[in-house]
């Protein structure tokens, strides 16, 4: 039987660009596109049919920042498959992206400046709002929506003949420093999508542990720096059209400045064809292109408290607890 592939956040960006590179190669997989509205996700399937017209390809509707949506979701797809083997967990938002210009200075004399260039650590700010259901917007979309969705797909992600995989899309901005257990939504800061990305790489690592010995096995990817609309909105595009010659300037010695979703998407696809059985668990895989343009892959230890990812864990259950609870008419 053909392999189901499910991809949030296809419609734009990294997500549809890999798309584009799983049907390159795999033209066989069932791909199923995860998108927020019926029409994004209509308009997406006839993108890609028009450059793979014999593609299997899917949709299904999703607003991970509306846990009614991912629950209505997840019923859908259970009623659809009766497996899944891989999920890549790659939506993701940050809202009204700012430049720190202080800090940048500050780093700049410090002689930091390309590990700022590179990690964008202490240089950007964002404002998060609320959802309906009362919680960070950048937490839920970036996770808990991700999370809930995988909690109610175990049926479809463990005990199969073959592993499956999870695949999240994270960050080299994912840092301790923006993270707190009293406050994992962030509420209180101004490094939402950091604390998320971060958030995102202890509750992979904690998967492990729990679901490896019935076939599940997560893995975390840095896309790199990718021009998309996401990265557009932090500096007017004037600003942008100056600053590209520098840009493809600085990817001579910034390796993961990727630029292109194609390029961004190379780890994604690598772990494609990987058995996640020989993979290191506590690794991150970011995408990295030479100043030539060559994509390859380089893992990268992560930066993780197991501890610390055990404790968030368990607030996650917590708080799904609360929203199962409020939702129990959308449950089998």
């Amino acid at each position: 039987m053909e392999r189901v592939v499910l991809v949030t956040g296809a419609n734009s960006g990294v997500g549809l660009a890999l798309c584009h590179r799983l049907l390159e190669e795999d033209g066989r997989i069932h791909l199923c596109i995860a998108c927020r509205s019926v029409q994004k996700s209509e308009a997406t399937r006839d993108l890609i049919l028009a450059t793979h017209p014999a593609a299997q390809v899917s949709t299904v509707e999703v607003d991970l920042s509306n846990l009614a949506s991912v629950l209505r979701a997840a019923q859908e797809l259970r009623c659809r498959f009766q497996r899944l083997d891989f999920v890549y967990l790659n939506a993701g938002i940050m809202p009204n992206p700012q430049v720190n210009f202080k800090a940048l200075w500050q780093g700049l004399l410090s002689g930091k400046v390309l590990h700022i260039l590179t990690t964008a650590e202490g240089m950007m700010t964002q404002t998060d709002r609320l959802t309906g259901d009362g919680l960070q917007e950048v937490f839920t979309t970036n996770l808990f929506g991700h999370f809930i969705l995988v909690r109610q797909l175990q049926s479809l992600l463990c005990g199969n003949e073959k592993p499956s995989r999870l695949i999240w899309t994270s960050s080299s901005n994912a840092r301790e420093s923006a993270f707190s257990l009293s406050d994992y939504q962030h509420a209180k800061g101004q490094q939402s999508y950091s604390s998320s990305k971060y958030a995102t790489d202890l509750t992979s690592v904690v998967l492990n542990r729990k679901y490896n010995n019935q076939g599940l096995y997560s893995s975390v990817v840095c896309p790199g720096l990718v021009m998309t609309n996401m990265t557009y909105r932090i500096l007017p595009f004037f600003l942008w059209k100056l600053l590209m010659p520098i840009i493809w300037l600085i990817r001579f010695f910034a390796k993961t400045y990727t630029l292109t979703p194609y390029n961004g998407a190379e780890a994604h696809v690598w772990l494609f064809k990987q058995k996640p059985e020989y993979l290191d668990l506590l690794v991150k895989y970011h995408s990295c292109t030479t100043g030539l343009g060559r994509c390859y892959v380089e893992p990268r230890k992560m930066d993780v408290d197991e501890d610390t990812a055990e404790k968030l864990y368990q607030k996650l259950l917590e708080l799904e607890k609360q929203i199962l609870e409020r939702y129990s008419d959308l449950l089998d």
